[in-house]
């Protein structure tokens, strides 16, 4: 985790140390501040339990421990290093401490009356994931517009020793922005329980929390009936793995709510409309990256397939794309065109500049962030917003009319047009970036 942002007054109210490059150190109390007041003790130190009388005190570790019949160094391994237990005894603890109302030390601080004046945005990637992805600098510049306006500080909340559930046990916020998570991700239940603000982008909008994402379907929909125009009817679908199935080259798309189901569904309903019925060999998924659309390519074009358009869910994937297009002696857009989705400042400046879906990434930061300091100052709003904001199609240079003669299976380009692809001299490679003439 990588905190941003805070003061040192911030920091020394939040009762944790600050680690470059790491997750903050937590205070070595198992218990928050006040969780030692004896019973009926009444002040700013006492808490109720949840659904408890005026007179119960908040449930602690060792009210835990008595109920599950474990230690209490038990209660702390099935919050912060469940590895450490048998699965089935880290899940009765965790179920016990569902029905006492208790929380780990951070948690139950980032419940209390006391704001932290800290927001966390929750991905399920590595940080060095997101910051090298251009999507996540664009999402994450939105976010931080607003956070300082508001005087507040942002936390990246990341899987910790590979466990994003620990990493979000650590954190002391007073809500969350969650990218990315579905429904059934563990991760958004964890958070659920906590009983903390969140506003989910680009995840399935769960009824009690905020969301904002884009009109997928239209977007998608509308790059496929471009390509229809043009003549084409032989497609590709490049599309992007679910977080939690790296390195996966399948037709599933995991949730049915997730963003990569919804573009699915977008380019299959805008096909069928052309009388095309995308079938699922035609589908192929791999990691939102410039590699992973190299490698989606390569993958199509070794099963033998020869499309002369490729939807990509991802501008970074079409251009990795674009790239292997050429390094099997493919003219983009003479004899593959290529549709991207986002729009990222880079989508203009590829060679040829990328058609693509714009959708508003900087907005749906900023947006986030709004609603979820409506929801901190507003607890007890009844309808929780859900944004929807629009595409549009960005028709540049990758994309042009579809080949008059299919492509050679062998040669791999329509050679009886052009006499031979260009793309360099035979034998020679440009170095890997942006795609090359």
């Amino acid at each position: 985790m990588v905190r941003t942002g805070l003061t040192p007054t911030a920091a020394a109210a939040d009762g944790r140390a600050t680690v470059d490059g790491g997750a903050a150190a937590p205070v070595s109390r198992d218990e928050a501040p006040g969780d030692a007041a004896p019973r009926g003790a009444s002040g700013n130190g006492s808490r109720r339990a949840p659904g408890s009388g005026a007179g119960r005190r908040r449930a602690r570790s060792a009210d835990v421990a008595r109920e599950a019949g474990v230690s209490k160094t038990a209660v702390s391994f099935a919050f912060n290093s469940p590895q450490r237990l048998k699965p089935t005894t880290a899940a009765r603890i965790r179920e016990v401490a569902d029905a006492l109302g208790y929380r780990p030390h951070s948690v139950a601080r980032a419940l209390a009356p006391r704001s932290t004046m800290t927001i966390g945005l929750l991905t399920p990637q590595v940080l060095s994931v997101v910051f090298g992805n251009p999507f996540y600098a664009e999402l994450c510049a939105g976010v931080a517009s607003q956070t300082d306006q508001a005087g507040y500080g942002l936390l990246f909340v990341s899987p910790l020793h590979g466990s994003l559930v620990r990493a979000i046990g650590r954190a002391t916020v007073d809500g969350f922005v969650a990218v990315g998570l579905s429904e059934d991700h563990p991760e958004v239940e964890q958070i659920r329980h906590a009983g903390l603000p969140m506003v989910l982008v680009d995840g399935a909008a769960l009824p009690e929390h905020a969301s904002v994402e884009s009109n997928d379907e239209v977007g998608a929909r509308s790059a496929a009936r471009h390509l229809l125009t043009l003549g084409h009817r032989d497609f590709v679908v490049i599309g992007v793995e679910p977080p939690n199935m790296p390195g996966l080259f399948e037709y599933s798309f995991g949730p049915t709510e997730s963003v990569a189901s919804r573009r699915l569904n977008g380019y299959r309903q805008g096909l069928e409309l052309g009388g095309i019925k995308l079938r699922d060999e035609r589908v192929v998924v791999g990691p939102a990256s410039f590699d992973g659309g190299v490698a989606a390519f390569h993958r199509i074009w070794e099963d033998g397939l020869r499309p002369t358009a490729v939807l990509a869910m991802s501008d970074v994937m079409a251009v990795g794309v674009m790239w292997a297009a050429r390094e099997v002696g493919l003219r983009v857009p003479d004899d593959l065109s290529i549709v991207g989705f986002d729009d990222l400042d880079l989508a203009p400046h590829s060679n040829p500049p990328l058609t693509t879906v714009h959708q508003p990434i900087r907005q749906k930061g900023e947006e986030s962030v709004r609603l979820l300091l409506r929801m901190i100052a507003n607890p007890d709003a009844q309808r929780p917003e859900h944004r929807i904001l629009e595409t549009r199609l960005m028709i540049r240079g990758s994309t042009a009319r579809a080949p008059a003669i299919p492509l050679d299976p062998v040669a791999g380009h329509s050679a009886t047009r052009h006499g031979r692809a260009r793309g360099g001299p035979s034998g020679t490679r440009h170095e890997r970036g942006a795609p090359q003439p």
